[in-house]
């Protein structure tokens, strides 16, 4: 497996409304442009994972902190997937970026098809994704004044003191490199870095489900584990439908599909270049 770096360029831009947006680059700097969506939690480290296989396809990646994680600021009130569509469109704009995909993984499944409402966007790609109206045990907390934070808050105490594998395992049942391990450890830790609001409010939309996306031309593929836990299958494979676009699914868990996929997902959105 190719060896990851937990640490990437990070740059950041300011918003309309004057909050900081900021994001890791990596890849390869002269390839395509895709967006990438982390995931719920997550932050630009994300990137660590899909660097050196977005260098071999040919892709130059930028993986911004959404609203609240990592070193982008908070939004100013209560905001759905669909609001995100405008600081991604901010992000292609202060790239000067003309034509991209947007891929999302986990939680970052609905950003990344908010992303895709810009003309810009040429397709996406979903990796184990998120389908609201989510009905899973983080959904159902998030509606419980504090406690996803509360949760969030021993889980980061605990993994502090376990470990990196003690992150991983909440992902996958399989054994991972010790370098892949620390880097989904980084990505967890520094996404929880400000606190868990931002994990509580995506949480809270997921469950609510009644954001509009909004028209978009761009193509739709997905990958998605027949063993994945976190997330289930048959809300994919519906979405995926409706969109008239394509499933790839395996029996692998949640973060196996990632790595599993990742660098065929990557090349698939740089054929459009």
């Amino acid at each position: 497996m190719t060896p990851q770096s937990t640490t990437l360029p990070t740059d950041a831009c300011t918003l309309p409304d004057g909050r900081t947006l900021s994001y890791a680059t990596g890849g390869d700097p002269d390839g395509f442009p895709v967006v990438v969506h982390h995931g719920t939690p997550g932050s630009r480290l994300f990137g660590a994972l899909l660097s050196a296989p977005a260098t071999e396809a040919g892709v130059r990646l930028l993986v911004p902190d959404r609203p609240g994680y990592g070193r982008s600021s908070p939004p100013p009130s209560e905001r759905s997937p669909s609001d995100w569509a405008g600081d991604a469109a901010a992000l292609l704009d202060a790239e000067s970026v003309d034509r991209a995909g947007a891929l999302g993984f986990s939680g970052g499944g609905p950003f990344a098809l908010a992303a895709a409402t810009d003309d810009r966007v040429t397709r996406t790609a979903l990796i184990s994704t998120v389908v609201p109206p989510a009905d899973n045990a983080l959904a159902t907390l998030a509606s419980v004044p504090f406690a996803l934070r509360a949760v969030f808050r021993l889980s980061k105490a605990f993994a502090s003191v376990s470990g990196p594998d003690a992150v991983v395992s909440q992902y996958t049942d399989r054994s991972v490199p010790d370098a892949v391990a620390d880097a989904v450890a980084a990505d967890f830790h520094e996404a929880l870095a400000p606190g868990a609001r931002a994990v509580e409010r995506e949480n809270r939309s997921f469950a609510d489900g009644t954001f509009d996306l909004g028209p978009s031309d761009a193509a739709v593929r997905a990958w998605h584990g027949t063993d994945d836990e976190n997330t289930p299958l048959p809300p994919v494979r519906s979405l995926v439908r409706e969109r008239g676009g394509t499933l790839e699914h395996a029996a692998t868990d949640h973060l196996g599909t990632l790595l599993d996929h990742r660098t065929a997902a990557l090349e698939w959105l740089a054929e459009t270049a």
